[in-house]
């Protein structure tokens, strides 16, 4: 009762859509049982998903010490492979979530309603069973016969009492079967249901052969793909960052794996088990990091080794963890979401193109401008995408929610765990912008020897922090083409957050119940 309350706190009357983002404003640091909710799920997923960053910022600060050209060739290699990595886990991952999610949540009401419906057939035949005992005792028994010829069934036929039996019948043999199907439901570790979901069956192929492809383009396509990051033929950094590439490569379909079974534990809205896993290999990553590249004297090759045994440490630990809560395989094939899986991912993939489009052209006209400036945007990207990519642990809450909820039909609680995590979202994003402008600028020095690369990270940093206000403008003139890349990444982002925000305030599109209609 008390849960409902604080879900249902402020039903407030939405005839304007835009009102929403002021919804239960007041309620933004209470932890009710929605703020819980969102945090139980966001934080650990926070943590998992800025995980891949960190290490990737810890390989960047070793490669670091080994020279400006190894840090370039690494940035040039780690920014295509990130990049090609973005194009087939957001929409992947986006989608398997939401699925997973809204098929859990629809089985689970489905099997309470069919508990249910048991329930109450059995209270309603149980009161016969006494009666109709002695029944079944005289077809044991034998019954007296008005005619020999006649059977104790004919008895009790023409009494029009078979009925009676029957429905009795009926009763036990319905308690033997919901015996035998709990017995069946405990499966699973720890007398847990094993679950059977179709859409997670169908997110784990697409995994695996999203991973096997890209691994192929990766390493076949190599030459071509870091031409378009703007490396040349007679760059010094080529060849380095296609022996980066190529090794990093061999890891995707681990990686791609890993992702996918992360969405499905988040639609189950448990964060908190591939965090263990995730953080585990990431530190086991980052402590074999200084082994492989100075110890065994590999370089950057060494980094790009311990990277791949991580990521398939861990898409193995994972995986043997969802086989014990899941069975992994669909019951045929015509049950696979195959279809629905390419709709919804398209519209997705469209939208995670062009925004990597816009990275990758930021990364490719870095390249450009020297192997210093192109090793201080890798450095600055990283922090960014690390910094900015913790938002995306409420994503991830609000996403498992609004799946479950919708699926509930819920409209209210959708419109509240909307609010709440953009309200959230602010306040996370001032928090950022005063770690990253304060922090980063005294701390660059941990991510490069080269004094001319620190100065060009801590000419990015404001910019990356503020998001180019016009005092940060006035003092970075002078950077030119360095801090115009910058400017052009926060329009982007400006842009995207815009076309966020007009969408859930017009009330359209999935939003349209903000109106006052119902879904359909």
């Amino acid at each position: 009762m008390e849960k409902n309350v604080s879900l249902h706190a402020s039903k407030t009357n939405l005839n304007m859509p835009f009102m929403v983002f002021f919804k239960d404003l007041r309620l933004v640091f209470k932890m009710d049982a929605l703020a819980k909710e969102i945090l139980v799920i966001a934080f650990p997923a926070a943590l998992a998903v800025a995980a891949d960053p960190l290490a990737s910022l810890c390989d960047t600060a070793f490669i670091g010490h080994l020279g400006p050209v190894e840090l370039a060739a690494t940035g040039a290699a780690i920014a295509l492979f990130n990049q090609a990595l973005r194009i087939t886990v957001f929409p992947l991952v986006s989608i398997t979530t939401s699925f997973v999610a809204e098929e859990d949540t629809k089985e689970r009401i489905k099997s309470e309603e069919a508990e249910k419906h048991f329930y109450e057939n059995l209270k309603a035949k149980s009161n016969e069973v006494t009666t109709n005992d002695h029944l079944l005792q005289e077809i044991e028994k034998g019954a007296t016969k008005e005619n020999n010829n006649e059977t104790p069934l004919d008895s009790f036929a023409a009494n029009g009492k078979i009925n009676e039996l029957m429905d009795t019948n009926l009763v036990r043999e319905s308690i033997d079967n919901h015996d035998t199907l709990k017995n069946a439901k405990t499966m699973g570790q720890g007398g847990k249901k094993k679950r059977r979901l179709a859409s997670a069956s169908t997110a784990l192929l697409f995994g695996t052969m999203l991973g096997l492809f890209q691994a192929a383009i990766l390493i076949f396509a190599d030459k071509p793909l870091l031409a378009a990051m703007g490396l040349k033929h007679d760059s010094p950094t080529l060849v380095p960052a296609r022996n980066y590439l190529r090794l990093r490569a061999l890891g995707s379909p681990a990686v791609l794996l890993s992702m996918v079974m992360q969405g499905i534990f988040r639609g189950f809205k448990d964060a908190t088990t591939p965090l263990y896993v995730i953080v585990s290999g990431y530190a086991l990553n980052v402590a074999m990091d200084p082994i492989f590249i100075f110890y065994f004297k590999l370089g950057m090759e060494g980094a790009a080794i311990s990277h791949v045994l991580a990521q398939y440490l861990m898409a193995l630990v994972l995986l043997f963890i969802l086989m014990k809560r899941m069975v992994l395989l669909p019951p045929g094939i015509k049950d696979l979401q195959i279809f629905r899986f390419l709709k919804n991912g398209g519209l997705v993939l469209a939208r995670v193109v062009a925004v990597t489009f816009c990275v990758t052209l930021s990364a490719s006209l870095a390249s450009r401008l020297g192997p210093i400036k192109m090793a201080a945007f890798q450095t600055c990207l990283q922090i960014w995408l690390t910094s900015s990519l913790l938002a995306d642990g409420l994503a991830v809450a609000v996403q498992a929610i609004l799946a479950c909820s919708f699926a509930e039909k819920d409209n209210e609680k959708v419109a509240a765990a909307a609010a709440r995590t953009m309200q959230l979202g602010f306040v996370l994003g001032v928090g950022l912008f005063l770690f990253v402008g304060t922090g980063m600028y005294f701390g660059a020095g941990v991510f490069s020897n080269s004094i001319l690369v620190v100065n060009f990270i801590k000419i990015g940093m404001p910019i990356l922090a503020s998001l180019v206000s016009i005092g940060s403008l006035i003092l970075l003139y002078k950077s030119n083409g360095f801090v115009g890349i910058w400017i052009g990444l926060t329009i982007n982002m400006s842009l995207r957050m815009f076309a966020g925000l007009w969408r859930m305030g017009t009330g359209t599109g999935p939003w349209r119940f903000l109106r006052g209609h119902s879904l359909s």
